[in-house]
């Protein structure tokens, strides 16, 4: 019998986002052939994932593998999906949801990386790495375990490179935000900072990051430029295959040593055994590109609806 991929994207505000998204999907479809490859979303698109994962089931497919669009494991990974999985999981007595893991940390990642940072030099006077200094942005979160996998990216990023130095910042909600860490590095003096956001697709965050890095630089005499998004490029791919073979094999494992919800993390205490439970169904679909014939009339989706009063 077939088996299923759903690419659990978040979703986006924009149409640039979405699309790229989309693109995203289109090449893992023509890469996973054999298996029935479909996507949803967490919040502000449609569909979400009740309606993907009945459109499947409606195909005949009992297993579909779970493959996150995330890039670091914060509450969306850890939390947010799984708990979405847990409960349409509950809706289908003869239907399997194996759940794969956010990229987080891999070679494929960093080396994806690295190409972005040498496409963007390309286009500007070389410089000696040494009086340079790579700023990496993340999304940021609440969730020091996921901050702290930017951290380890841009160490050896910035190590492997040869930077003058290298630091983080993150787009929102953890510290230090992208003007505040522009600051800090200004103080340095270095000729040029190039900052590379860790982020698929293009976006409202992304573009207000680069619009950050442009505005700081039209204020500064030294140089601040900034790479692309990391896109649906081959070694994105790759790193797919690698959380796709995991879930198959179930050794698809998160990083329960440091996760605030099973153990004590400083500064985070409070979160240990806090039950899952998803926030995110106020905004589900609320930006459809697509309308309601993605679904049927006496859908799972619908009947949730409908008893939600939505």
């Amino acid at each position: 019998m077939k088996k299923g991929i759903l690419l659990c994207g978040h979703g986006s505000r924009t149409k640039s986002g979405t699309n790229a998204f989309k693109e995203l999907v289109s090449a893992l479809q023509a890469r996973y052939t054999e298996y029935e490859v479909d996507y949803g979303f967490l919040e502000f698109n449609h569909p979400v994932y009740e309606a993907s994962i009945e459109r499947m089931y409606q195909k005949g497919i009992r297993e579909i593998y779970a493959l996150p669009i995330i890039l670091f494991a914060g509450s969306h990974a850890k939390n947010d999906i799984p708990y979405e999985m847990n409960t349409i999981q509950s809706y289908y007595k003869d239907l399997t949801i194996k759940m794969g893991k956010h990229l987080g940390v891999n070679s494929f990642l960093l080396e994806l990386a690295q190409k972005r940072i040498l496409e963007e030099e390309s286009k500007h006077t070389p410089i000696d790495r040494k009086d340079v200094c790579l700023m990496v942005v993340g999304r940021g979160t609440t969730d020091t375990d996921a901050n702290s996998d930017v951290h380890k990216l841009a160490c050896m990023l910035g190590e492997g490179m040869g930077f003058g130095f290298t630091t983080v910042a993150y787009s929102g909600t953890a510290y230090p935000n992208v003007t505040k860490s522009l600051e800090l590095i200004s103080k340095m003096e270095f000729k040029r900072t190039i900052a590379i956001p860790f982020f698929f697709f293009t976006g409202i965050l992304l573009e207000r990051i680069y619009k950050q890095i442009t505005d700081f630089s039209e204020t500064s005499p030294l140089e601040y430029i900034y790479t692309q998004a990391f896109g649906s490029d081959e070694l994105i791919l790759k790193a797919f295959d690698e959380r796709l073979e995991e879930a198959i094999n179930g050794t698809a494992n998160m990083n329960c040593q440091m996760c605030k919800y099973r153990k004590q993390i400083v500064g985070l205490e409070s979160e240990v055994g806090k039950e899952q439970i998803g926030h995110h169904l106020s905004v589900k679909g609320v930006l459809f590109e697509e309308d309601e014939k993605v679904g049927q009339k006496n859908s799972v989706l619908t009947k949730i609806k409908k008893g939600l009063g939505i």
